[in-house]
């Protein structure tokens, strides 16, 4: 073993003197890009610098960073100026940085917004392929990390809003190379074999690097191919991703992604009670309506005594039928009267009664009444109606009558 033997702060702290002494050091400009880029509420920033095969923690505190001219975000590409220097008590280097510039946006960002707009453009974010969500789900999957918090707080969260779904974790990778090939065969096992009512999946937040299996393209794909309803449950509320524009229903969280998949029992308790409350005052109102109803009838006196009503009825029976025998006597009576006033009128007006005063009427052969003896000629044989028979007489002589007046 060595004669020096330092301890992790000794050396710590001649690793940082060996830093400080390199003046090259002191003063340098690095180019990458923004990555995990958060402000703290003490208003120093903090990030980390990478490009495609590296990565460097950097911190910019809170008197440099109020002389930025933009709004620094994960994915832009940047020049950093500062100095690199240990942080003691992790034994981590880091750039502390005093200014930065924007060179533009990185090579993640810039195929994020490639592949959205290649997505866009074949329909997969139209939200009439949005498939409704069950509202009482009785078996959901989980497909995230079996190990993270996101499973714990989607269990957690949905047993206590609604432990009668169960819930189906199917473990993948949500991270690295390997997790979206996992995803997808996860998704793909879950329609083949209907093993739920729902999907969930999702992790929590991190960086755009860690957030990366939720950009793949073949996530994307079978997400929008699933058959069972999809709620992409992606952290850190800032950062949306391809798999929140295709899923059915976008979670800001894991946790908000179970309440939006389970009613809450508490609220559902609740409205029970309210229409079972609504329900019994419909009920005795109905109720009440009927009993006042039947006191009513029961003290009809159809109900009191039923022979006293049917007597009841039989008098207005007998006072109508004798109404209407005196009505129908009355119009016989006054018809026969109107008969006879009739036929003495007509008796008075019959021919028979002239003829029987001793007067006689003449018709010609062909049954024509002479009423002027202009249409007889001397010789024309005419027949004489009396009131008890007739005669046939010859016309010998035609005299016209003399006028009254005259003699």
């Amino acid at each position: 073993m060595g004669e020096n033997i330092f301890s992790v702060s000794q050396l710590n702290v001649r690793i940082r003197d060996l830093l400080e002494s390199d003046e090259a050091l002191q003063s340098v400009c690095v180019a990458g890009e923004l990555s995990n880029y958060k402000v703290y509420p003490s208003g120093h920033h903090y990030f980390t610098l990478k490009d495609a095969e590296s990565s460097m923690r950097c911190v910019m505190f809170k008197t440099a960073a109020s002389k930025l001219r933009f709004r620094p975000e994960s994915g832009i590409s940047v020049v950093a100026m500062g100095r690199v220097a240990v942080y003691l008590r992790d034994g981590a280097y880091q750039l502390y940085c005093t200014a930065l510039q924007p060179q533009g946006v990185g090579d993640l960002h810039a195929a994020y917004e490639k592949l959205k707009a290649k997505l866009a453009s074949e329909g997969l974010f139209d939200p009439a392929h949005k498939k409704p969500i069950p509202r009482f789900p009785a078996r959901i999957a989980v497909i995230t990390s079996g190990a993270g918090a996101a499973v714990r707080d989607i269990i957690r969260v949905s047993g206590k809003r609604w432990p009668m779904a169960k819930i189906i974790v199917m473990p993948v990778r949500v991270q690295g190379v390997e997790a979206p090939a996992e995803i997808t065969g996860a998704l793909g096992y879950a329609n083949r074999h209907s093993v739920a009512d729902l999907i969930i999946t999702g992790r929590g937040g991190g960086s755009i690097e860690d957030l990366w299996a939720f950009n793949d393209e073949r996530v994307a794909r079978a997400i929008y191919d699933s058959e069972i309803p999809v709620i992409s449950a992606v952290g850190h509320e800032p950062d949306v991703t391809i798999a929140d524009y295709v899923a059915d229903l976008r979670a800001a969280t894991p946790s908000n992604g179970a309440e939006l998949a389970v009613p809450d029992q508490s609220e559902m308790r609740e409205a029970l009670l309210g229409a079972e409350i609504r329900a019994q005052q419909a009920v005795r109102k109905k109720l009440d309506a009927l009993r006042r109803a039947l006191n009513e009838l029961s003290g009809r006196r159809v109900i009191q005594s039923p022979t006293g009503y049917i007597e009841q009825k039989r008098m207005e029976l007998d006072y109508m039928r004798a109404h209407l025998v005196s009505a129908a006597e009355k119009t016989v009576s006054s018809a026969r009267r109107e008969q006879v006033r009739l036929a003495a009128s007509l008796d008075a007006l019959s021919p028979l009664k002239v003829l029987a005063r001793g007067y006689a009427f003449a018709v010609t052969d062909a049954g024509e009444a002479v009423r002027s003896i202009n249409i007889v000629n001397t010789g024309d044989v005419l027949s004489l109606r009396l009131h008890d028979g007739s005669l046939r007489c010859r016309v010998e002589d035609k005299a016209e009558r003399k006028d009254l007046s005259n003699g």
